[in-house]
């Protein structure tokens, strides 16, 4: 009995029937106009997924937007956004749920311009398998190889490169043979084996369901007889090691102590033995509990909660592995990473790492090169702008459990986050770890910053002075120094002009060497605090990301940001360095305040107005707030 049957007969089995089936998830990908959308809608009109209202809608539609003439366009289905339809393009990523007898599918439509590449691999993450559009008329185009490149970068297994619109090469044989040995040139650059090919017609429906009565020199299977029996990532990861990323400490009460997630890969049963990471403890599978009952054996793609035989510290983020097939754990790494924001890329700049269940802070430490992904060749790049792949090395505040992506997506696979503004600013791909994460450990020294500090009678802290150019960072700074000094407290001044002198002589002032800039003097003022010292540092530091960074390298308190106001039209008037009129002249690029952003501090500790305020008394200020937090006596 078939779905639609059975559906209107006995509704109770067809959900049961519908419940056990495999899901599918693929996506549809290639050039602009290569039928993408059609192919989806006409997949979705042939597994009888479309309610009455909904195939009414598409003939309305068709009449209005189509662009088929007098025909039905199938594509009218998918492409949701006003602007698609009027274009005729696909802009956004369009998910589509259907069924047949055999299987569940989700389908992605993803589109094929250059500028929506993030839209690609946000749709292609999950996918078991995918589509590739060729217009037989066209061939193999540059969006073409992209979106090959792209799947083999995300590791996607199963490819089909459908040669569509062949009514419109009347079906020949020969062309389709042209187009799949080109494919199959390029195809053996990335390493990509698993490729079926399959000449067809969207639009017509040839070769989607059944086998076409125009290409009777095709033997191969249809479009639906490769998507029904094509193997899902599921049972391919339940033959991997086992690997659960703890989602909750689930604690409802004083008995009770489990571990919960959902198993990316692998199989687990009670009495395995089972290490957590990055901790490295090991102990014994009590139980696999769920709603429903303990289980004898839980796979991979389940949800499940583990007890273990001995009381371990657990947290949120740590990944439960099988003791003798552990995931690596490291620091560092190189990765591949997919930029998707309308801001650069700025090596240096500190950025939310979420990986699995974990979260940590981290930043691109060297872009070793750009992948121009229409040629495959490899450039030296500064930043990565939206769009842009690179293959990048990353450095993270605390060492993860992770296992390279081409063989776990899960737990090599990451996002990073604008911490600022919590939007997500990039994909990427982890290959392994750095060897000198491995080999680089910290070495336990006795005498401490704390004592450090008590002999020299004073709490070690940094004066963060931030401002224009003209400002009166400097001569403010110095003048607080000579204060302190007179107090008897030991400091030490780090200037901006001084410093790239010499320790940062070798940076200029393009947004990325500022970031790098502003995290050496980070790191120089962290030491210096370490040595017991009161540090104040005169930069303009225009960041706010960099700010926080310098900020959160430090404990708690020892950090106080000093904002020095001084309006734009006031510190040009003073301009004593001359650089405000070689920067309007166009001599000086990059210029805090005339063509750089300068992002003002939102709460800062210290606020000195300019205007109202002369040097002297707006190093008073300072002194006045430091004895107040009691960093001085």
């Amino acid at each position: 009995m078939n779905e639609t049957t059975l559906l209107e007969t006995n509704i109770e089995e067809y959900l049961k029937q519908h419940e056990s089936k495999s899901l599918l998830r693929f996506i549809t990908c290639g050039s602009v106009d290569d039928g993408k959308s059609t192919l989806i809608g006409r997949l979705l009109f042939e597994s009888k997924m479309l309610f009455e209202d909904q195939l009414e809608a598409m003939e309305a539609d068709s009449k209005k937007w189509g662009t088929q003439g007098e025909e039905m366009d199938f594509a009218l289905l998918v492409d949701g956004l006003s602007a698609e339809r009027e274009q005729g393009i696909t802009i956004d990523v369009a998910y589509r749920f259907f069924s047949t007898d055999k299987r569940k599918f989700i389908v992605a439509d993803t589109p094929g311009h250059e500028q929506y590449t993030r839209n690609m691999v946000t749709g292609a993450s999950t996918a078991d398998a995918a589509i590739l559009m060729v217009d037989a008329r066209k061939g193999i185009l540059t969006q073409t190889r992209r979106h090959s490149y792209l799947m083999s970068l995300l590791g996607i297994r199963h490819i089909v490169v459908a040669i569509n619109k062949m009514d419109l090469v009347d079906y020949s044989q020969a062309r389709f043979n042209e187009i799949a040995e080109e494919y199959r040139q390029f195809a053996k650059q990335l390493g990509l084996t698993n490729v079926t090919y399959l000449p067809l017609s969207a639009f017509k429906g040839d070769n989607i369901v059944t086998q076409s009565d125009n290409m009777p020199w095709y033997h191969g299977t249809t479009l639906m007889g490769f998507l029904e029996t094509v193997e899902i990532d599921d049972t391919r990861m339940q033959q991997a090691p086992f690997r659960l990323p703890v989602q909750w400490v689930n604690r409802p009460n004083l008995d009770f102590r489990g571990f919960s997630g959902t198993i990316t890969s692998g199989v687990v049963k009670p009495g395995d033995r089972i290490r957590v990471q990055p901790s490295g403890k090991e102990s014994e599978v009590a139980r696999i509990v769920t709603y429903s009952g303990d289980l004898p054996l839980a796979v991979a793609g389940q949800s499940v909660t583990l007890t273990l035989k001995d009381e371990i510290d657990i947290s949120r983020g740590d990944v439960i592995s099988i003791s003798d097939a552990p995931a690596e754990t490291a620091d560092q790494f190189e990765s591949t990473i997919v930029w998707m924001s309308e801001d650069a890329l700025l090596p240096g700049r500190p950025y939310l790492l979420k990986i699995g269940t974990q979260t940590v802070t981290a930043s691109i430490t060297d872009i070793k090169h750009q992948v121009n992904v229409n040629t495959l060749e490899h450039t030296a790049v500064k930043q990565l702008e939206l769009n842009g792949i690179g293959v990048c090395n990353i450095s993270l505040d605390r060492a993860i459990a992770f296992d390279d992506y081409q063989t776990n997506k899960d737990t090599g696979g990451f996002i990073l986050i604008d911490r600022l503004n919590n939007t997500t600013v990039a994909a990427g791909m982890l290959h392994f770890a750095l060897r000198r994460s491995q080999n680089i450990h910290y070495q336990h020294v006795d005498v401490n910053k704390e004592a450090r500090a008590k002999t020299k009678g004073q709490t070690p802290s940094v004066l963060w002075f931030t401002g224009l150019s003209g400002a009166g960072k400097s001569t403010i700074a110095n003048l607080v120094e000579k204060k302190l000094h007179a107090l008897g407290s030991h400091t030490y001044l780090l200037d901006g002009d001084n410093v790239r002198h010499g320790l940062n002589k070798d940076l200029g002032f393009t947004d990325a060497d500022r970031v790098e800039n502003i995290r050496r003097i980070g790191e120089v003022s962290k030491l210096m605090v370490d040595a017991g010292l009161i540090v104040l540092t005169a930069f303009i530091s225009p960041f706010k990301a960099e700010r926080r960074m310098a900020r959160e390298q430090l404990a708690e308190g020892e950090f106080i940001e000093v904002f020095v106001d001084t309006p734009l039209d006031v510190a040009e008037d003073r301009d004593v360095k001359g650089l405000y009129k070689k920067a309007r002249r166009g001599e000086l690029k990059n210029f805090t305040g005339i063509d750089s952003a300068y992002e003002r501090p939102e709460a800062p500790e210290i606020h000195l107005d300019t205007t109202r305020l002369s040097v002297e008394q707006a190093a008073d200020e300072v002194i006045v707030e430091l004895r107040k937090r009691g960093i001085i006596g």
